[in-house]
């Protein structure tokens, strides 16, 4: 838009400036000043010409940013993620309305402690969304905190799984509000976002637990099953064996594995197993 306005300016131009031009070597001293006179004619009905090619110009310039201020806008404004399903008191995701019924939530504890960012990556490749509960004391440095952008980044909601790993029927009220609510402050600090879910070390709540989490605009949250802290499943076929074929699995369960290199390997083999038996994998973003 910009170049066209200017080119037809610059035509605007050649047209005034150049209509009445002489080339007479023989040119007379009337016919000179008939010339002069003519040129300084043509320059001043060029002025308002070219005032107008510069306004227009100008106004191009300035749609041409609007345009531009536009779409970075749109492209900034994510679309608000539809709510599917909500978590119940067994912890367990149920649909709401006409959602899926036959899902799973995966969840993962733990991270980012040494492979974290490695089941994000084979997560994301199989297009599997989860849960990735943090730890505080594995982002307290640069290396930790990096990794947990690296999970955000690929897609995964973050959650708080508290600062230092304590039981919670074991320390103060104080202790509980600080290993709650520093933690999504460390963790909005790192990603920009604060945590929307909570597991406690354990799954042991307390009641002022539950109301401190109620009060930062979390949901607390357990599990239905998990296997790869039993010593018999500390290995990828066993895990992944028991973690499809477990007399718990149901829909809506809300899956529980944790950040350990067995687990990891064991992933592809768990998520083909679940497609294999119909189940699909709830985005906790569609978590009312």
């Amino acid at each position: 838009m910009k170049r066209t306005v200017l080119s037809v300016a610059t035509v605007m131009l050649l047209s005034a400036c150049g209509g009445d031009n002489v080339n007479n070597d023989n040119v007379t001293a009337e016919d000179s000043n008939n010339e002069t006179n003519n040129e300084e004619h043509n320059n001043e009905s060029n002025e308002p010409e070219e005032d107008y090619a510069n306004e227009e110009s100008e106004e191009a310039d300035e749609m041409e940013e609007t345009i531009d201020e536009n779409e970075a806008d749109e492209e900034a404004v994510e679309e608000e993620p539809e709510i599917l399903y909500e978590l119940h008191s067994d912890h367990t995701v149920r649909p709401i309305d006409e959602a899926d019924e036959q899902v799973v939530l995966f969840t993962i504890d733990d991270a980012p402690d040494s492979h974290g960012v490695e089941m994000a990556e084979v997560l994301a490749e199989l297009e599997v969304p989860a849960i990735f509960f943090v730890n505080g004391h594995f982002i307290n440095d640069d290396v930790g905190a990096q990794e947990l952008q690296a999970i955000y980044d690929l897609g995964f909601e973050i959650g708080n799984h508290s600062m230092t790993h304590p039981n919670f029927s074991q320390i103060t009220e104080e202790e509980q509000y600080e290993e709650i609510v520093l933690l999504n402050d460390k963790i909005e600090e790192i990603t920009g976002e604060r945590p929307r879910f909570f597991r406690a070390p354990f799954g042991v709540n307390t009641d002022y637990s539950k109301q401190v989490v109620e009060d930062e605009g979390m949901q607390w949250m357990n599990w239905t099953y998990g296997y790869d802290y039993f010593a018999e499943y500390m290995e990828k076929d066993a895990l992944a064996e028991i973690m499809v074929e477990t007399e718990l699995l149901r829909n809506g369960a809300n899956l529980l594995m944790h950040d350990r290199e067995f687990t990891k390997e064991a992933l592809p083999d768990i998520v083909s197993g679940l497609r294999e038996k119909g189940y699909d994998f709830v985005d906790p973003d569609t978590i009312q």
